[in-house]
């Protein structure tokens, strides 16, 4: 991680710049993933699935005895979490359902707006390096709630052809209708285009690693509607001399585990939490089991001084992060100047690893004149108030 003390703000235009990876040949192979799937259906998944990921399967469509099965692996007090978090997703968007009164826009003339369900929708679940069985809640609620007929799940088998029985549990419990066991850009093609097994879905959503936002991306082109081409994780915390280290290093963490191209960044005014926190995230780092990934994604990473809060929300607002963690004495203040995120989290015990917000409902597109931001404010919640297995 690297320190920046007060940086001149005609400099933080470049500091803002996401880190830029090698992507050539990127598009070449998707393609050529795409059209072998819209081509051979079938027979061309399971060709992929076992070059790709290296599974033998005879079935592409996970059984219902597994699904339900999947419970008795999980133990009782993450079932616990995994429910409460979803009763807490669906609070969150059922209040959504608003049915909007008739506008009379010329006398005789009315006007409104009414939400219709997709029909059928095709989720993408991370599943290879880490299963990411809290999308899976934060994508089929919302989709159960909309009314949406067909929910349909693809996600990645292991070398033995099975599906982590956290997925599994979440899409049980969530109204997920129909579970396949593929991965990658074969995935997206899959239900992009349809298969003998795998029916054609009306929108995928979901994120993934560069392969699966490419073939999104492509198979967009071909008509096919996504929700939005996912970049890499990040996080931005701001941070004042009152804030916990520790509970700082945990929220970076969280972030740069999720791939190596993740990009985690601290503003403060106080030299003195940085040093802290740089301290506090190597020492935390040894104790992840994705340690390594997590390592090079902090190479990316700052940690940035500057002389004001209220300089370190207009650098926040220049650099629009994806998470934004507002973990100071008094972080509603500072909320009111917040202009670009895609996520606020205020307070120290909002922090974005018990994320229960998704800002990509599966609706029908309308056009919006104003941004929308999540926030999320956890004044109530403690330590000793034993929060059953805590969520990723």
């Amino acid at each position: 991680m690297k320190t920046i003390l007060n940086p001149n703000p005609e400099n933080w235009e470049s500091l803002c710049k996401r880190p830029v990876f090698d992507r050539i040949g990127l598009e070449k192979i998707v393609s050529s993933i795409l059209r072998k799937v819209k081509n051979d259906g079938d027979s061309a998944l399971f060709d992929l699935s076992e070059n790709l990921d290296g599974a033998v399967m005879n079935s592409l469509r996970v059984p219902e005895s597994e699904i339900k099965g999947s419970a008795k692996i999980i133990p009782q007090n993450l079932r616990n979490a995994i429910l409460v978090a979803m009763v807490n997703i669906e609070k969150f968007h059922r209040a959504q359902l608003i049915n909007e009164k008739p506008v009379e826009t010329t006398k005789g003339v009315k006007c409104w707006r009414k939400s219709i369900p997709i029909n059928k929708v095709g989720l993408y679940i991370p599943g290879g390096t880490a299963p990411l069985f809290s999308t899976v809640l934060m994508l089929a609620v919302p989709a159960k709630i909309a009314g949406c007929t067909k929910i349909i799940l693809c996600t990645p088998p292991d070398k033995n052809g099975n599906i982590n029985p956290l997925i599994l549990y979440a899409a049980f419990v969530s109204g997920v209708t129909d579970i396949f066991k593929i991965g990658g850009a074969q995935a997206i093609a899959a239900m992009a285009y349809g298969t003998e097994s795998v029916p054609k879905v009306d929108k995928i959503f979901g994120p993934g690693n560069q392969y699966v936002t490419k073939a999104k991306e492509m198979v967009q082109l071909d008509g096919i509607p996504i929700d939005i081409p996912a970049g890499p994780s990040e996080v931005l915390v701001i941070a004042d001399r009152n804030s916990d280290p520790s509970f700082i290093a945990s929220d970076l963490l969280s972030q740069a585990e999720h791939g190596t191209d993740s990009q985690v960044i601290l503003v403060t005014d106080s030299q003195e939490l940085s040093d802290y926190v740089k301290e506090e995230t190597y020492k935390q780092l040894k104790q992840l089991r994705r340690k390594d990934i997590a390592a090079i994604a902090l190479e990316n990473s700052l940690l940035i001084v500057l002389s004001s809060l209220e300089q370190c929300v207009e650098f926040s607002n220049l650099f629009a992060p994806e998470h934004l963690i507002i973990s100071t004495t008094d972080p509603l203040f500072l909320a009111e100047k917040v202009l670009n995120a895609g996520s606020v989290f205020l307070g120290k015990y909002s922090c974005e690893c018990r994320r229960l917000c998704f800002r990509n409902k599966p609706y029908t597109s309308d056009i919006r004149l104003c941004k929308k931001l999540q926030w999320c404010f956890d004044r109530e919640f403690h330590e000793e108030n034993n929060f059953p297995g805590g969520f990723t």
